[in-house]
């Protein structure tokens, strides 16, 4: 097979004749590393084509799909993060917060918003993972807090959507008032005999999995969700043991009774819906 052996070693390619793939345009899968079209994966509720893995996505896009033909009020979008401690490591907190609002183009790691569900209202509190990791600061249970408050108002279920790794550090026992806070204020929301659907993604960790994480009248979960309260390595070299398959993954969770049920994010929006109707409107 002569034909094919190249006679010109080091032949290379001027820059400018390149053929580069315009950036942009396309999702990487994190798991099996398949290249889908950005437009595509999002036809495909962020989910791959190829292994079914969720894709971590934030509030915009869970509202995009769960709100009908993409309608909704958002609340309280300016209420963010102060630095009631003036708290600095490698950088100020303050300068943190800045950065975070300028890279994710939110202001919080939590968006609170109420709109419809195959035309039934609804009120859904989503976190923003890529917002300081979704850790919850004073303004994140004050935004949670004040959405149960329209929820009670107006006579809405309440969806909130976890992902969250936990307290906020830089605001130390501010930060862990809020699992107080927002689990007092749910409790007013049970006392009014509004539904509460809590909405386990990946990952779910420390403070959230402590309070308004698992308080749900139903607590349900996608695929393959990391959801615990401290990190498998953590434990593992606490207990000195190896730990078990799938161990803090949704599935495990949900045969061991934490959860209520596993829900694909394509069936979502109507297992919601149903669940509500079934139960309150």
């Amino acid at each position: 097979m002569g034909w094919f052996k190249r006679k010109n070693q080091g032949i290379f390619t001027e820059s400018k004749d390149k053929k580069d793939i315009p950036k942009g345009l396309w999702d990487k899968c994190p798991k099996c590393k398949k290249l889908t079209p950005k437009e595509e994966h999002k036809m495909n509720y962020w989910v791959c084509s190829n292994c079914d893995y969720h894709a971590r996505i934030n509030s915009k896009q869970y509202f995009s799909i769960l709100f009908d033909n993409q309608k909704y009020k958002e609340i309280n979008q300016n209420l963010t993060a102060l630095d009631p401690l003036l708290f600095k490591d490698t950088k100020s907190y303050t300068d943190r917060l800045k950065k975070a609002k300028e890279t994710t183009n939110f202001k919080e790691a939590i968006s609170t918003a109420y709109g419809k569900i195959n035309n039934k209202y609804i009120a859904i509190a989503s976190m923003n993972f890529e917002f300081i990791g979704g850790s919850i600061s004073s303004a994140v249970g004050e935004k949670i807090c004040r959405l149960i408050q329209v929820a009670i108002k107006k006579k809405m279920p309440l969806l909130i959507i976890s992902k969250s790794g936990g307290a906020r550090m830089m605001e130390a026992a501010f930060s862990l008032m809020q699992l107080a806070k927002t689990s007092g204020h749910l409790s007013l929301l049970s006392q009014a005999k509004i539904p509460y659907i809590s909405l386990l993604t990946d990952p779910t960790f420390g403070g959230a999995t402590a309070s308004f994480s698992m308080l749900g009248d139903i607590n349900i979960a996608e695929p393959n969700a990391l959801i615990g309260f401290a990190g498998p390595r953590v434990i593992k070299e606490t207990i000195g043991k190896d730990l078990p398959d799938g161990f803090q993954k949704s599935e495990f969770l949900l045969e061991k009774g934490f959860l209520d049920f596993i829900v694909h994010r394509k069936e979502l929006k109507n297992k919601i819906s149903n669940f509500i109707n079934f139960i309150y409107y």
